[in-house]
């Protein structure tokens, strides 16, 4: 076996939304993706007093990709044009699939804009290939206790399995590339290893706290970019830490952006933009 080792640390650029305090690792100055990982989004934490205007995303399109979100403190209500719509609270997780195409709105529940109350959001874009790019949308939306919780590093640490399988326990959201996600609390000298990993690349970002890889620590707000080649990872909590871990095939695919579409050329980009204003992807009335 050999470790994957660190080829670049990346640290979270600020990026306020409105009142939404927003940082970003990826993309960033050195790094455009983790492939297929596209972009992270780290939101809060902060709390919101009572009588808050609540999150600042209203409907909006997407197409090629997939948006995951993971609700660390607080709650989000998702509606999309495809008829989903759900309350996720603390430790849920929201894995929608745009695919060809749809129309969602992301926004803090009434209850919570009256109360205010903790918040804390990670949201992740995860690439499709483009044999996948227009496959048909749909949305998997989970609470928190739908996740296996698996126990490690003899007692110090805990993986919550959303997509893949580790530890003998297998996530209930199902990634259509064969994507592993989880997400990881670690008290200070937790030791954790994860094999199977050759060819593939690690999504791994410090949400809080810091570890240590092969004797180079990281700190907090910090994504990991490690090499390709190596088939395992070895890390330790040098604090008590939270941790977003995944990994995946990379696609190997260009890759062209626009605001809220991921396709792969730019007359792709054209025929997204040319379908979202002639409705064809459907409105959700907020």
């Amino acid at each position: 076996m050999t470790q994957k080792t660190i080829v670049g640390l990346h640290p979270s650029h600020r990026d306020d939304i409105a009142d939404l305090v927003t940082r970003r690792p990826v993309p960033g100055p050195k790094v455009s993706q983790i492939d297929p990982f596209l972009f992270l989004n780290h939101h809060g934490p902060q709390v919101y007093p009572p009588n808050n205007r609540g999150l600042p995303f209203g409907p909006h399109p997407h197409r090629g990709f997939e948006t995951v979100t993971f609700i660390l403190e607080g709650e989000l209500m998702h509606r999309d044009s495809g008829g989903h719509e759900s309350v996720i609270r603390a430790g849920g997780v929201q894995w929608m699939t745009a695919g060809s195409g749809l129309v969602h709105a992301e926004l803090s529940p009434d209850g919570f804009k009256r109360a205010g109350g903790p918040l804390e959001i990670l949201q992740l874009w995860v690439n499709l290939p483009s044999r996948l790019k227009m496959t048909r949308p749909r949305y998997q939306g989970l609470q928190g206790d739908a996740f296996p919780v698996v126990d490690a590093a003899g007692g110090k640490a805990r993986v919550s399995v959303v997509s893949g399988a580790w530890g003998g326990a297998a996530g209930p959201i199902e990634s259509i590339t064969g994507n592993f996600m989880s997400v990881i609390t670690a008290s200070a000298g937790a030791q954790l290893a994860f094999d199977n990993l050759a060819g593939r690349n690690v999504f791994l970002y410090v949400v809080s706290g810091r570890i240590r890889n092969n004797g180079v620590e990281v700190g907090e707000h910090h994504l990991v970019e490690l090499d390709t080649a190596g088939d395992t990872l070895a890390m330790e909590a040098a604090s008590d830490a939270r941790l977003l871990f995944g990994h995946g095939d990379p696609i190997n695919e260009p890759v062209a952006s626009y605001g809220p579409f991921v396709m792969n050329t730019p007359d792709e980009i054209r025929a997204a933009i040319a379908d979202y204003q002639a409705g064809r992807m459907g409105e959700v009335a907020v």
